[in-house]
């Protein structure tokens, strides 16, 4: 008997990042320890699929959670199997600043950089 194991998913997020998501996190009044950010997948933009990152006060039944950093990531199971290998960045340039998301599992996307095809 082989034993089945289980889906995994695995997320890099630079330094840059984690500084961004620690001072979002600061700025909440009331957080519980538990409390961490939600990264997932959603229908929609130009291409599919979106990404969405919230923050939450606890994780679901069901999630993949894992620390980066001293944060706590939330992922679900349908976002995990578009997310697994992907690198959350943050960047600011003269064209503004924010959130990017470097997706090996991605098959497309469109110059928005939030929006993909898999």
């Amino acid at each position: 008997m082989s034993a089945v194991a289980a889906p995994t998913v695995e997320m890099v997020v630079t330094d840059s990042a984690i500084g961004e998501i620690k001072k979002f996190l600061a700025g909440e009044d009331d957080l519980p320890e538990t409390a961490g950010l939600r990264v997932r997948v959603v229908p929609g933009g130009c291409s599919g699929f979106q990404y969405s990152l919230n923050i939450e006060e606890e994780s679901r039944s069901g999630d993949f959670v894992m620390d980066k950093g001293g944060i706590k990531l939330f992922v679900d199971m349908f976002s995990a199997q578009y997310l697994n290998g992907i690198t959350i960045d943050y960047t600011s340039n003269m064209m503004g600043s924010g959130f990017t998301f470097e997706n090996p599992n991605a098959t497309g996307g469109c110059g928005c950089g939030t929006s993909f095809s898999a």
